[in-house]
């Protein structure tokens, strides 16, 4: 199988045009050759390919892929692009989501695309890092913390002699740190939305009292010119007062601003006569002092009286506005 692999990753990488990948310098082949064989060796799981990768920017090139399950529980279904400028440029990584999707704010792999990302890859270096060293990694992150659930395996490897190096250190760091960064954003959102309610309530509070400062404001200002007015009546009635108060004749007091202010008066004054002798004639009629059918005689010609008396007030009120 290993021979298998091996002649197939030769013809690839050595044929000609038009089948020629996009690797164009031969020592850059037989690194590829070698990395990609030790690769292949400690993880037979894997299997190489040829295919078209599409950069962001819409460039496609013909490269080696290696794609499989990487030796984890559960497995992870991986594949490795060896890029067209490997080894400066660190191989293409994606997590094949299917069928089971990885969990939302993975440190390790993007959930939307699967795009790997590890220290590892973030610090290649094409004099010290492999494939295969790529590989061993990804298992060793994996183990710690899966992918596919929230519950990695143990952690038993972070502690070995054997792996403890910078890089797993590092990789171990950020494990801790993604479990701390993913409480403290749970926290963060539930305090977030505790304080967006609070905001709301006291923004509608803003509201009505911003109403009710209103509405107090146009009462205040309601009473302010009721008060001046009555001010006003107020300090005309004390010059009234002052003119009128030695006056002997009550009536030499009020006086009409013409003949029509004078006549209107007269009928209010008898309008307001006629009104109090009705009051009076139901008392006496009360006390027996009148009998029933004086009472009505007079109610008749009193009422008659007062109907004429209040049409001509009303016609002078409409004529002058009164």
């Amino acid at each position: 199988m290993r021979n298998s692999s091996t002649r197939f990753i030769e013809d690839a990488l050595f044929c000609s045009d038009p089948l020629a990948l996009s690797y164009s310098d031969p020592d850059q082949k037989w690194i590829i050759r070698q990395h990609l064989i030790s690769l292949l060796h400690d993880f037979p799981s894997l299997k190489p390919s040829v295919a078209v990768f599409t950069h962001n920017d819409g460039t496609d090139v013909k490269l080696l892929l290696a794609s499989g399950d990487l030796p984890v529980s559960p497995p992870v279904p991986l594949t490795i692009w060896v890029h067209e400028l490997y080894p400066h440029v660190p191989p293409i990584v994606y997590v094949n989501a299917a069928p089971h999707p990885i969990h939302d704010h993975y440190p390790f792999a993007d959930p939307a695309s699967g795009a790997a990302a590890s220290a590892y890859i973030a610090s290649w270096h094409f004099a010290r890092s492999t494939l295969s060293g790529l590989a061993h990694n990804l298992v060793r992150l994996f183990c710690h913390s899966h992918p596919f659930c929230h519950t990695g395996g143990s952690d038993s490897w972070a502690h070995h002699p054997s792996l403890a190096s910078r890089m797993e250190a590092t990789d171990r760091l950020a494990c801790s740190v993604y479990s701390d960064a993913a409480a403290m954003a749970t926290e963060a959102r539930r305090e977030i939305e505790d304080l967006a309610a609070v905001q709301a309530a006291l923004k509608e509070r803003s509201e009505a009292l911003a109403i009710a400062v209103r509405q107090l404001e146009g009462e205040r200002r309601g009473l302010k010119w009721r008060s001046d007015k009555m001010s006003e009546e107020a300090d005309r009635l004390q010059n009234w007062l002052k003119v009128y108060a030695g006056c002997a004749a009550i009536d030499d007091a009020f006086e009409g601003v013409d003949a029509w202010s004078e006549t209107a008066m007269d009928l209010l004054a008898a309008d307001r006569a006629a009104e109090d002798l009705l009051y009076k004639l139901e008392e006496a009629v009360g006390a027996g002092v009148v009998g029933f059918h004086v009472y009505i005689k007079q109610v008749r010609v009193l009422a008659r009286d007062q109907f004429f008396i209040r049409a001509k007030i009303n016609m002078i009120s409409t004529t002058f506005q009164f």
